[in-house]
Order: C-alpha cells, then structure tokens, then sequence
C-alpha cells in the first residue's frame, strides 16, 4: 500500500509534468490541449491539497528531517521556500484560472508568467522534499 507521503509527492510530481505539457502546447499553439493539461494540473493539485490537509488534519504528526552537517540548512531554506510559495500560489492559480476563464487572455498571460514557474517549483520541490524526508535521510 502506498502510504500518504508518497501518493502526495506522485501528485505533486503529476501536477509538474501537467504544467510542463500545458506551457508546451500552448507554446506550440494548440490552446485546447493546453486548457485540458492545464485543468487536469488544477484538479491533481486540488487532490493533492484534500490528501494533504486530510492526513495532517487527521494523523497531525510530521516525520523529522534526519540530515545531518550541510544539507541540513540547504533542506530548510528548500523547505522555506517551498512553504511560502505553496502558500502564495493558491490565490495566483485563482485569478489565472479566472482570468483565461472570463477570455481576458491578455490579463490571463500577464499573471500565468508568475503563476506557472511559481506553481512548478512548489511541484518539483515537494518531490524532492518527500525524498529527502522519506527515502534519503529517512528515521531508520
């Protein structure tokens, strides 16, 4: 069974891969493939966000990072990071999601410039965190 750690990181890696395919076809033009990559990335993170909030709800527990020496301060400034831009990012995906969705595209772009790379590092460095906590430097 996979445990609530890891099905977050998958959804947060998911959640990455849909960004980048999202930028791409809208990059290459094709503004339907990019809607549906972009409102699947919507929907993983959203299920990302309910297990999350469930688990640490539910559980309340939280697992130690066991690093030790350099990596330690390099974890959590990482961690900072990533708290304060997860954070960040719900209200920006809001007014993005609103924007394209009342076809303002041109205010739509000039947020989805901040939106996207912000979205995709929260994505990526979850992953890396769920490794560092959960399989790197995992409590043996």
């Amino acid at each position: 069974m996979i445990s609530n750690a890891a099905l977050n990181a998958c959804l947060n890696g998911l959640s990455g891969v849909l960004l980048a395919c999202g930028y791409a076809s809208i990059r290459a033009g094709k503004k339907n493939v990019h809607k549906v990559f972009m409102l699947s990335a919507v929907a993983v993170s959203l299920l990302f966000l309910i297990s999350y909030l469930t688990y640490h709800i539910r559980v309340g527990k939280a697992v130690l990072f066991q690093g030790q020496g350099w990596i330690r301060p390099a974890y959590f400034s990482l961690l900072t990071s990533h708290t304060i831009l997860a954070a960040a990012i719900v209200p920006l995906i809001i007014v993005t999601l609103r924007r394209a969705w009342l076809k303002r595209f041109d205010k739509h772009r000039l947020i989805a410039r901040w939106t996207l790379p912000l979205w995709f590092y929260v994505s990526v460095t979850g992953v890396i965190i769920y490794f560092m906590v959960y399989q790197i430097y995992a409590p043996r």
